[in-house]
């Protein structure tokens, strides 16, 4: 669950039964899920620029295997609609994030990260819409955390 920065509050919420956003600091939520490949998912990013966006990348929760869907991990952004974005991002991959594996930062437009369980991690610089990888080959990421310095 995250608090918007800028906008008193309104929260985002992705869990294993879908993604919400609440208005009144969680006092009642809506489901935003429709439209994404599966409500199940752990990584959540909010852009600081715009209170109606966050990102989730949806997985496939199977036998306590949960990997990217459906074989090509996207991140999915919110604003009103879902649009998936995986340019840049690897093809034929099962990759998956953890609950804390995904951030973002409060430039404008805003940079988001991606770290996976594999070991990679991915980031953009347009809010979410082409990527690039500046990790590999390193343990699971268990967290992702940005900043601006």
């Amino acid at each position: 669950m995250l608090l918007h920065p800028v906008s008193p509050g309104r929260l985002y919420q992705q869990n294993h039964v879908g993604t919400y956003r609440s208005d009144d600091r969680g006092e009642s939520w809506t489901p935003i899920d429709k439209g994404l490949p599966s409500n199940f998912g752990f990584g959540l990013a909010l852009d600081a620029n715009d209170p109606d966006a966050c990102m989730v990348v949806p997985l496939e929760a199977g036998d306590y295997s949960f990997r990217a869907t459906p074989g090509q991990i996207r991140v999915h952004r919110w604003n009103g609609r879902w649009t998936a974005h995986d340019a840049g991002l690897p093809r034929d991959s099962y990759l998956s994030v953890l609950r804390e594996g995904m951030s973002a930062d409060r430039l404008d437009p805003c940079g988001v990260y991606v770290g996976t369980g594999t070991g990679q991690v991915f980031a953009s610089a347009d809010g979410g819409r082409r990527w690039r990888t500046i990790a590999q080959a390193l343990p699971s990421v268990m967290s992702v955390s940005a900043t601006v310095v």
